[in-house]
């Protein structure tokens, strides 16, 4: 990413939390929300985060095993395992903080009692979503592995 691409990243993100502070503020209801964020605080930092570094610690360590040295200025090449990996931890958190935002609507039991509260179903919606991560993750996995073999054929 270029440095202006940044930049325009970083006062986006700082105009928008401009935004959500305004409406916190808004609404008055400050202590539900320092509640809520020191729950993610908690939530976060004693579960999200030891289960992803485990699991990323399972899933094979920290580099690619029997790298192989490229003909280009001496870099080194994982194996198709290798290339696999890191879109592989990035759809397994992408699906972990899917659930996470979902979760409460998914455990919440039976029928509101009105209606327009949770008119859609969000069961059907976070299951096409992860449907949409796994599809991703795919197509991403196969680029990667057509593009290492057409490197080795050349």
């Amino acid at each position: 990413m270029s440095g202006y691409a940044r930049w325009a990243s970083g006062v986006l993100g700082v105009a928008l939390m401009g935004v959500g502070v305004t409406l916190v503020v808004g609404t008055g209801d400050m202590g539900s929300v320092a509640v809520w964020l020191a729950g993610a605080i908690v939530l976060h930092d004693g579960l999200i985060a030891p289960l992803v570094l485990g699991a990323g610690l399972l899933w094979g360590g920290t580099r690619a095993r029997g790298p192989v040295r490229g003909p280009v200025r001496g870099r080194v090449r994982g194996s198709v395992r290798g290339r696999v990996r890191g879109p592989v931890r990035g759809a397994f958190t992408v699906a972990g903080c899917l659930t996470m935002v979902a979760l409460p609507v998914l455990l919440r039991p039976g029928t509101p009692a009105n209606s327009s509260v949770l008119p859609l179903d969000y069961v059907r919606g976070w299951l096409l979503s992860l449907g949409a991560v796994v599809v991703v993750t795919g197509a991403v996995i196969g680029v990667r592995v057509l593009r290492r073999g057409q490197r080795l054929r050349s």
